[in-house]
């Protein structure tokens, strides 16, 4: 989790809880401030991801709402997607009727907010009074489903903690509906940073996962080369002992040595010769013509 996000989160967490306990302080006192109006039309806020490497970050949430409405067959609400990668697996879909571009860093959260209070703005008033519900990931192992429209419904018929009432400078409905204007602007902000913030999460923890699973090939890449590279030194070593073994192996002929190089000289001829030639190169039963032998002359002049 980044810094900044961090410190924005928990002071959001923060905001919102203040503003609970003084609805909860004021509905314990005057319940009857809390109009229940006759609300025919849902609509669900779905927080997506901008950017990729999530895993099923937008899968999750769809199926997720795909359960949801299976269980309220007779529901058709209106759905609102942020979320450039979330919405654009629902193209084509007719229950779309809104998206938004999503946040890819803190500072485009505020508006992401705008753009939802408009697109909200837009079908309240087409549609008239809307039960808003917004559908986003708490934590990267769960989703949540809060409610946002009518607000303080969970605060009626809590126990009192106070003896007396509080001390108002507004009539109670003009602080209640003040109440309810700075709810909806705090919760949205800390929905939004808890999305963006789980979101970062997934991303690294996908990340992490692709560069375990790199080095797992590379590794396994690394040991296939070696193998066959220790093949190809024992195919190289066979050979050459293969060559060295038949350079040692003596003529299976068996030629008599001959004297073709001359008087004196005795080597082992390996050349071809016709059949019935011995060594000499002559006939086999020939006899071989005696040379004369001649003395030297004395070519020294007499003394």
């Amino acid at each position: 989790m980044s810094r900044p996000c961090k410190y924005r989160l928990d002071a959001q967490h923060a905001v919102v809880g203040s503003i609970k306990t003084a609805a909860a302080d004021l509905l314990g006192w005057y319940p009857d401030i809390l109009l229940t109006a006759n609300v025919t039309t849902s609509a669900y806020l779905v927080i997506g991801n901008e950017r990729d490497f999530c895993g099923d970050f937008n899968h999750a949430l769809l199926r997720y709402l795909e359960s949801d409405l299976a269980g309220h067959p007779q529901d058709s609400p209106l759905q609102i997607f942020a979320g450039r990668k979330l919405y654009a697996l629902l193209d084509g879909d007719a229950r779309m009727v809104c998206s938004l571009d999503g946040a890819s860093v803190v500072e485009e959260v505020a508006h992401l907010l705008n753009e939802a209070v408009v697109a909200l703005t837009t079908l309240h008033v087409k549609h008239g009074p809307l039960a808003v519900y917004c559908l986003y990931h708490g934590s990267e192992d769960d989703i949540i489903m809060e409610r946002l429209l009518p607000p303080f419904q969970d605060l009626l018929h809590k126990p009192v903690r106070f003896a007396h009432p509080p001390v108002l400078t507004l009539s109670p409905e003009e602080l209640l509906g003040e109440l309810a204007d700075h709810y909806l602007f705090a919760a949205l902000h800390e929905i939004l940073y808890t999305s963006l913030m789980v979101e970062n999460q997934q991303r690294v923890t996908h990340l992490q996962g692709v560069v375990q699973h790199i080095d797992h090939e590379s590794g396994r890449l690394a040991r296939r080369c070696a193998i066959l590279r220790q093949v190809e030194i024992i195919e190289e070593i066979e050979v050459i002992l293969l060559g060295a073994t038949n350079s040692a192996k003596p003529s299976a002929r068996g030629d008599p040595p001959c004297f073709a190089g001359g008087r004196g000289l005795r080597h082992r001829c390996r050349c071809s010769r016709p059949s019935g030639v011995r060594g000499s190169g002559l006939p086999q039963g020939a006899v071989l013509p005696q040379r004369k032998m001649t003395g030297h002359r004395n070519t020294r002049p007499a003394a």
